[in-house]
């Protein structure tokens, strides 16, 4: 009885194996377009995006034009770390084809805030200005990539 089991076993995985072996596998078709849901789904942290840059655009240039480099400092470090988490969130949900550029430009942001530290650390006011400009257009940057809802959508 045992012997007719391990037969009976070893013709099933012969015949599965077979089976797998013989299938094609299908092409993976990428979306071209969001649907409803993605586009709720992304639009719900643009808020939290834009607000945080209209922040670093406010309270940072007025930290600067006082040499606040320790304000700078903690603003960074406090307020804008999760806009880090809020943007890779959004780049997962974007199209493959927007994908790679929205991860360049949150990398980007991210290189510009620590060279804002860097230079707020050092009390170099150019180096922070210059980076503090860099990080405004990559934010702006990313929100082009970011769907705008559909004229249905804005009006529920």
């Amino acid at each position: 009885m045992a012997r007719y089991r391990s037969i009976l076993s070893l013709m099933l995985v012969i015949v599965a194996s077979f089976l797998v072996s013989c299938s094609s596998p299908s092409a993976v078709k990428l979306p071209e377009s969001y649907t409803v849901a993605q586009i709720d789904v992304i639009q719900r942290s643009v808020p939290e995006i834009t607000a945080l840059r209209d922040r670093m655009s406010n309270e940072i240039q007025a930290m600067i034009q006082r040499r606040d480099w320790i304000g700078v400092s903690n603003f960074i470090h406090g307020p804008l770390g999760e806009l880090r988490l809020e943007m890779i969130n959004i780049s997962r949900s974007l199209l493959p084809q927007d994908q790679d550029l929205a991860r360049e430009l949150t990398r980007d942001l991210f290189d510009h805030l620590v060279k804002i530290d860097q230079g707020a650390k050092e009390a170099q006011p150019q180096k922070v200005t210059l980076n503090y400009r860099e990080a405004l257009a990559d934010i702006d940057n990313f929100l082009q990539l970011v769907p705008k809802p559909s004229p249905q959508q804005e009006q529920s």
